[in-house]
């Protein structure tokens, strides 16, 4: 007989928050999980600090995918992941979210005949300028396992005509993320106090989306809103290696000054500063879930959201702004509501559900490894035991 742990579950991810919202899983499967990293944002410090971490191990890393066109990442990925497992075929194939890496995952899963389970399936944006939003409507129909983070995204899926029987509501995996990850009350105030920061007292901002920054007049009208903004109030903004690159070629340092700009944090000194920040102004599609479980609120600047569940109470319609003065009238608006408005959200429940999504998920790597498996090859305990 062969046990769970002789068979492989392959895990293709490319980018750091796959990383982050895959881990509680990863450790789930143990053995079994084979991380497979394609570079799509491979940098030195992936290895060593982030993924200790995370409490994963090193992974397999493809080469000559990273900093490449979306077309070659992908044809560098496919390549590269059809002949590893045409060497040694996992048992299955999982991939996270609308990344390049997934799509390329997904492609090499379906020609390969592996079974592939997609997590965070069935995430919209609407907006068909978003490469995204196509590599995810191109995953969801791939996918023998599809698992909606939310009833939602469950019915979207219906919509569009996906079999219910693929579906499974299991929670969204940042839920388990934020708890595992989030540091203890005193790490956090020790932070704070390094920082010269007061609990409550400053905003926290992030930016690293092409729309935001590839466009000069955007990133300097992103950048002018936040920095009127610190006149006021702290902001702490850690910089993207990207957003850096383009506000030096644009020669747009000057906006910076006034305002506490660091490298890129850690995952749990993110969650930290996120935790006691009066408010976080963000493009970024994890932090609209993670302020729902840390009881945050947020201004997204963004011109669409594949996340509407955030929008009905930790950030509202009104705080999806486009570059320019919407981001600091949002932002104004939600400082108003004060210590009460705080309170109100961290009592809130994240509707990204409980925080078991992971083990939902690794019982459904199980369930089909075993269906796709004859009977007398059949694995003698459940990979997530």
């Amino acid at each position: 007989m062969t046990s769970s742990t002789d068979r492989t579950v392959a895990v293709v991810l490319g980018t750091r928050p796959e990383l982050v919202k895959l881990a509680t899983l990863v450790r789930l499967l143990g053995p079994a999980a084979r991380i497979v990293h394609t570079g799509q944002h491979y940098d030195d410090a992936l290895s060593g600090a982030f993924l200790d971490e995370l409490r994963l191990p090193e992974p397999e890393y493809l080469s000559g995918v990273g900093g490449r066109p979306r077309a070659v990442q992908v044809a560098a990925a496919l390549a590269a992941l059809d002949e590893r497992f045409a060497a040694d075929p996992p048992s299955a194939v999982v991939v996270q979210g609308d990344t390049n890496a997934a799509l390329s995952g997904a492609l090499v899963a379906n020609a390969r005949s592996i079974p592939l389970i997609h997590v965070e399936a069935g995430l919209p944006s609407h907006d068909r300028a978003m490469p995204e939003e196509h590599n995810r409507v191109l995953i969801d129909r791939l996918a023998d396992v599809l698992c909606a983070a939310t009833p939602e995204n469950r019915a979207l899926l219906l919509a569009e005509g996906v079999g219910d029987e693929r579906i499974e509501v299991t929670g969204n995996t940042v839920v388990e993320a934020v708890h595992d990850n989030l540091p203890p009350r005193r790490e956090r105030a020790r932070l704070l106090e390094t920082l010269a920061l007061e609990h409550d007292g400053y905003v926290l901002a992030t930016v690293h989306r092409p729309e935001n920054t590839d466009d000069t007049a955007a990133l300097t009208a992103v950048l002018g809103e936040l920095a009127a903004i610190s006149r006021t109030l702290p902001v702490l903004l850690p910089l993207h290696p990207r957003t850096r690159a383009r506000i030096e070629a644009a020669g747009l340092q000057p906006l910076l000054d006034g305002m506490t700009v660091t490298e890129p944090t850690a995952y749990r000194t993110f969650l930290a500063l996120a935790r006691h920040a009066a408010l976080l102004v963000s493009d970024s599609g994890g932090v609209q879930e993670e302020t729902t479980v840390l009881g945050r609120p947020l201004v997204v600047v963004r011109r669409s959201t594949e996340r509407p569940e955030a929008f009905a109470d930790f950030a509202d319609f009104a705080d999806l702004v486009a570059p320019g003065p919407g981001i600091r009238a949002a932002a104004h608006r939600r400082l108003a509501e004060g210590p009460e408005g705080l309170h109100r959200l961290a009592a809130l429940p994240s509707p990204y559900g409980d925080g078991m999504a992971s083990r939902r998920i690794a019982e459904l790597i199980t369930q089909t490894i075993t269906r796709d498996t004859p009977r007398e090859s059949a694995p003698d305990q459940p990979i997530a035991a």
